[in-house]
């Protein structure tokens, strides 16, 4: 299924020569993984097996105009992660992007297995990968989470206003026990983290945990439902 999917959306899987690292034993996972985080361009780049059209051309050809690039950034029809990477390649050439527009949010929960990962994005899409590496995947609207999506969105958005993005290189992945809420800004990425009782308990942290456990819980339900339907 993975494979399948990488294939729909012109995303090569990683060979041995070309292993992707994170958190999980499956490179074609660590690569859906790593591509949740529009940090690295040329990752989407060397992985890139379709053909080579719009926003991609845009993207990935360095003599690309500095207002192609922003009109990518604000095109709020593109796909969120496009549109990240839009603003992040706007910011790499020192030009100054709108602040605090909120792309994405990405849960990461160690657990005594491994690292659980929930993704939602403004476009109404959205990743789950559970420690063991199965995912759940959706993508375009409308689709059956586009509220719960939201309101992870939304419950996030007090934290962008108070704090600030990160102005170095992405952390390793959490260990057990911690969680770590990254937030994709059209300024940057912005993260908070702590042990989980403590995020639990924290004013602003607490309702997108809430919300993240309720869109994680529909996902599941649904992959399930479908599961059962396919192996009557």
């Amino acid at each position: 299924m993975l494979k399948r999917f990488l294939a729909a959306v012109g995303i090569g899987t990683a060979s041995a020569a070309n292993a992707v690292p994170g958190p999980y034993a499956d490179d074609a996972t660590n690569l859906i993984y790593q591509l949740l985080f529009c940090d690295n361009l040329e990752l989407f780049q060397k992985q890139h097996t379709g053909d080579l059209r719009p926003p991609w051309t845009v993207l990935f050809n360095k003599k690309s105009s500095s207002t192609d690039l922003q009109a990518l950034a604000n095109d709020e029809s593109a796909e969120s992660r496009v549109r990240v990477l839009a603003y992040n390649a706007l910011r790499a050439r020192g030009e100054k992007s709108p602040d605090k527009i909120l792309l994405g949010v990405i849960l990461e929960v160690g657990m005594p297995e491994g690292l659980d990962t929930l993704a939602a994005f403004a476009d109404g899409s959205a990743r789950y990968i559970n420690y063991t590496g199965k995912m759940a995947i959706v993508e375009g609207v409308p689709n059956p989470f586009q509220k719960e999506i939201k309101e992870v969105l939304d419950s996030s958005k007090p934290i962008i206003t108070v704090i600030g993005p990160w102005d170095k290189d992405r952390l390793p992945p959490p260990s057990k026990g911690m969680i770590r809420i990254t937030f994709l800004v059209s300024d940057g990425l912005y993260f908070g983290q702590g042990p989980t009782e403590q995020m639990q308990q924290e004013r602003l942290a607490n309702p997108v945990i809430i919300s993240g456990v309720k869109l994680l819980r529909k996902l599941t339900e649904k992959s399930t439902e479908q599961g059962a339907a396919a192996n009557p």
